[in-house]
């Protein structure tokens, strides 16, 4: 199994799957106006329908910070990536635009309320396991911080922490030049198992439209 749930998480979070995908064979270059257009037109829909100060009836913002109080992890200090994405778009904020796969995934990170993370499999050494962090456990992440993740929720390969709920980091970043990626989805417990698989089939879907390659599809990844 190349990802498992540690043991200490499945204790305090007995019903936290993910979702993982794995891409090979991708093409990796700048979203498509298709795709602009897309998201450009959520985004729009997005700040119709939701405002600022009730971002926390949002599900998967509310779940999930319940999440990240259940492992002591102070949601407001450190906040989810979705959240994160859906506040900063909601004060105004153009979506930041990165490459077609980046974009795919936090598109749906902010469409779902879900974390996502996406990562440059040729940068990883198989197993990966979700676990809380030790206090050795610290990378730089994407936010351009140097990452303390001790007590966070993380993922961590032979080579440590790469990984998180949180901010991902530099060393699994994607690139122009990533052909195999791994697509981790953090699914909070009330996503039933018949969501799961329409999230997952239509985040494979729309990746591969985009970006090519081929989609390995899995979830529910425990001890």
């Amino acid at each position: 199994m190349k990802v498992r749930l540690d043991s200490t998480v499945v204790e305090r979070l007995p019903r936290l799957s993910l979702g993982v995908i794995h891409y090979a064979g991708v093409t990796v270059s700048p979203s498509p106006k298709k795709l602009q257009g897309r998201i450009n037109l959520f985004v729009e829909s997005l700040r119709l329908e939701r405002d600022l100060a009730k971002l926390t009836e949002i599900e998967g913002v509310r779940e999930w910070r319940a999440c990240f109080k259940r492992l002591g992890i102070d949601p407001s200090r450190y906040r989810p990536s979705s959240e994160a994405l859906i506040r900063r778009l909601l004060q105004g904020h153009p979506f930041f635009w990165i490459n077609g796969a980046v974009d795919v995934n936090n598109f749906f990170s902010v469409l779902h309320a879900l974390p996502y993370g996406i990562y440059d499999e040729d940068h990883l050494h198989f197993p990966v396991v979700c676990r809380l962090g030790q206090a050795s456990d610290a990378y730089q992440g994407l936010n351009g911080r140097d990452m303390q993740m001790e007590g966070k929720l993380l993922l961590a390969d032979e080579q440590g922490a790469f990984g998180s709920p949180i901010v991902d980091s530099v060393r699994t970043s994607v690139t122009d030049n990533s052909r195999n990626l791994m697509q981790v989805i953090f699914f909070h417990e009330h996503v039933s198992p018949k969501q799961r698989d329409e999230i997952l089939g239509a985040t494979a879907r729309m990746f591969t439209e985009i970006n090519g390659g081929e989609a390995q599809l899995s979830y529910l990844v425990t001890a």
